[in-house]
This record gives structure tokens, sequence and C-alpha cells, in this order.
């Protein structure tokens, strides 16, 4: 069955850089001596400056909210300026980011390459539409609503779980991530 996680269960953590605050939505442990396997946070980005430098780790980047930020990884530029369009790169990358126009909210998943990798899919859906997961690998359905007073809400999916989401009154955006644990878990 699956579970649904809300604001109580995310934790907030400092940036490993020590730049920012992280809200971590989702996390599954690693390999022994490493900080996780699968992390799925949002971080609210305030200044331009460098990332955090995550070797091992495979990182797919989103902006959800603001104006979006250019990041300059060793000279070639990337913009990310449209909410839910995912970027993937590699943790060892040296990323500077520029924030285009203020504050912004990022949502990332990041996964250490020894515990497998993850794959993202993103869905609007319109108010009221249904959408419908019948999961045979693990995986993570995190639903963000547009209403203001809306919270993060994320879903924890077994294989062969089943799970409908609707959207609010007002429409949501759907990031589905699908797990490939390499131990197959």
């Amino acid at each position: 069955m699956a579970t649904r996680l809300g604001p109580s269960n995310f934790i907030y953590m400092p940036w490993k850089n020590g730049g920012g605050v992280t809200r971590e939505l989702y996390r599954l442990p690693g390999e022994p001596g490493t900080d996780f396997g699968l992390r799925v946070s949002m971080a609210r980005v305030g200044q331009s400056g460098p990332f955090s430098f995550f070797p091992g780790i495979d990182r797919i980047l989103m902006l959800v909210d603001g104006a979006g930020f250019e990041l300059d990884m060793n000279g070639s530029k990337q913009t990310l300026d449209t909410p839910f369009v995912p970027m993937a790169f590699s943790g060892e990358e040296a990323v500077r980011c520029r924030l285009l126009n203020g504050e912004c909210l990022d949502f990332n998943v990041m996964s250490d390459r020894r515990w497998g990798r993850a794959g993202v899919q993103v869905h609007e859906l319109a108010p009221g539409q249904i959408y419908r997961c019948n999961s045979v690998t693990p995986r993570l359905l995190y639903r963000h609503s547009t209403g203001q007073s809306a919270e993060p809400e994320l879903w924890v999916l077994a294989p062969g779980d089943s799970l409908d989401l609707a959207a609010d009154e007002q429409g949501s955006i759907l990031v589905d991530i699908t797990l490939y644990p390499l131990n197959g878990a």
C-alpha cells in the first residue's frame, strides 16, 4: 500500500557548502560511509554562488518557483527559467549558480551511483484530472498543487502498489520518480 508523506515528515538541513537550507522530502540509505543512496529535496536559493560538490552522485534539478537561474558548468551555461523542466548533471561538476531575478525554489533528486539511479517524468494535471500509477518498480510521486496554501506531498510506492492521485481544483504538477536500485529492492 502506498505511503503518504507530508510536511511533518520532511526535515530541514543545512547545505553541504553552508550556503543555505534544504527541505529534505525523502532519503534512502546508501553504502556504509555515504550520506545517502537516494535523496529528494527542495531548496530555497536566495543568492548566487557555487553548488555543493557531490562526487559519485547523479543529480536531476528543476526550478519550482521564481524567475530561475543560470548554471555555469565548466564554461557551459544552462538556464533553468521554466518550472518543472528537469536537467540532469553529475555531482562532480563544478557548478556556479547565478540567480536571474531574485530568490528561487528548486526540486532536486540525487542518487548515489553505487545505490542505483532515478528517472523523472513530470505531468501537468488539469483540475480534477486523475493520474493512475500501477508501480512495477519502486517509485515516488510528488504532487505540487498550485494553490497558495498547498503543502508538498510525497507518496512512496513499492513494486505492485497502485495509486490514483487527483489534481486539486486549480490543477497540480505531478513529479513521477522511478527508482532503479542496483540491488533490486
